[in-house]
């Protein structure tokens, strides 16, 4: 089992809804309550994917697109 899993995510901020769908393409795609405004969208997607997945929000890190509505995750086997 690798020591890191690595996801793409689409997120979709100000939803009605906060959810993690898994599309065909293999992509997760990410509802947040959340504005995207002084990482507080960045903060909420760490701590939905860190539930979801069952490991501690410091095992989900993002490595690319902070700022972009597709990110890359990586998430840290506990």
């Amino acid at each position: 089992m690798p020591d890191k899993v690595k996801i793409s995510v689409r997120v979709i901020t100000r939803s009605k809804r906060e959810l993690i769908e898994e599309e065909a393409s293999g992509i997760w795609k990410v509802y947040l309550h959340t504005v995207p405004e002084q990482g507080k969208a960045n903060e909420r997607l760490r701590e939905l994917i860190a539930e979801h997945l069952d490991v501690s929000k410091s095992a989900v890190r993002i490595v690319r697109g902070e700022t972009s509505k597709h990110k890359i995750i990586e998430v840290a086997n506990a």
